[in-house]
């Protein structure tokens, strides 16, 4: 047998013999195993001031009064404690723009009217959150002049309420309810300067 042949035979071997080693001894190491994902229910989330798809008034944006309009939603799953709402602009230069968040909406309120007062907590308990002009509350459509953006109305169903105080931020916000979301909706909104 030449050397080469030898080395070769020795290898495989080796080969062998760790592979038997670990099946008879085995690691103790477990493979990971795939876990189901609950699906989120979808429900509806609408406003008498726009349908999805269409342009809000521009009396809910930086040109106009700059209040919230007025919104509703149904359908959600019947175990929710609590609603978050965010709305954003996808379409914004720097990336993701926040122009509201509303938390620990209780399961019992099914709507919000025209003009949330821009305070941190509103006498019901709901808190909002900071947005990305550095303000608590609502601020609506702004995008540059000559753009058009969608605007993303996105409400979630919860499982509890969240430890957050008033003025938190959306990276707060999502962090918090990255386990606890049971439903979804969303309302979609355009606005051109």
């Amino acid at each position: 047998m030449k050397a080469k042949e030898l080395i070769v035979l020795v290898v495989l071997m080796m080969i062998v013999a760790i592979a038997v080693f670990f099946i008879v001894y085995p690691t103790g190491l477990k493979p990971i195993e795939a876990t189901p994902t609950k699906p989120l229910s979808r429900f509806i989330l609408t406003s008498s001031a726009f349908k999805s798809g269409e342009d809000i008034p521009e009396k809910y944006t930086c040109d106009g009064m700059d209040v919230s309009p007025p919104l509703s939603w149904s359908g959600f799953p019947a175990e929710t404690k609590s609603f978050i709402l965010i709305v954003e602009d996808p379409d914004a230069p720097g990336g993701i723009f926040t122009h509201w968040i509303v938390y620990n909406i209780s399961s019992k309120i099914t709507s919000l009217s025209e003009g949330i007062e821009k305070v941190g907590k509103l006498d019901n308990g709901i808190l909002q959150g900071m947005n990305s002009f550095g303000r608590i509350g609502y601020n609506g459509p702004c995008p540059p002049h000559g753009s058009k953006h969608r605007y993303y109305f996105r409400i979630y169903a919860l499982d509890c309420y969240i430890d957050l105080p008033p003025g938190a931020t959306r990276e707060e916000v999502l962090k918090m309810i990255k386990e606890h979301v049971i439903g979804e909706a969303e309302l979609l909104g355009y606005y051109e300067r």
